[in-house]
């Protein structure tokens, strides 16, 4: 049985701020590459073709726009390499350790998420196979 905390109901002007820095956070975290190229770079500075890779589906394009708008958010660092070729590597700044709690609450809130759809879904074919 889950027990449910009793959500408090903020007064109007809270509720304003909360809706401001939700819309001030998803204007920099918008779409569906920002979060999982942070996520990917965790694991330490990378090549390009390494994030697409670690990625999948995401083209170079796409890659390189995503990369640049969260170097202007100060959420990755681009470092050029004087090598021969030269090496250029993405890396998170220490800015980015500000959405640790958050990638975490959204991992674990995806998780339970795709468990109960999953869920969900079996209950609702085991119905209809049943015949009710």
């Amino acid at each position: 049985m889950e027990v449910r905390k009793e959500r408090i109901r903020p007064t109007p002007e809270v509720c304003s701020g909360h809706i401001t820095a939700v819309r001030d956070a998803l204007y920099v975290l918008n779409g569906k590459w920002k979060l999982p190229l942070i996520v990917a770079l965790i694991e330490g500075a990378q090549r390009f073709n390494d994030i697409q890779r670690a990625i999948g589906e995401i083209t170079p394009k796409i890659l390189a726009k995503e990369l640049r708008e969260l170097e202007l958010n100060e959420f990755v660092v681009r470092k050029v390499l004087h090598t021969k070729p030269v090496t250029v590597l993405y890396e998170l700044t220490p800015y980015s350790e500000s959405l640790d709690k958050v990638l975490e609450e959204l991992s674990n809130w995806g998780h339970q998420h795709r468990q109960r759809i999953i869920a969900s879904r079996k209950s609702g074919s085991d119905h209809q196979a049943s015949g009710a």
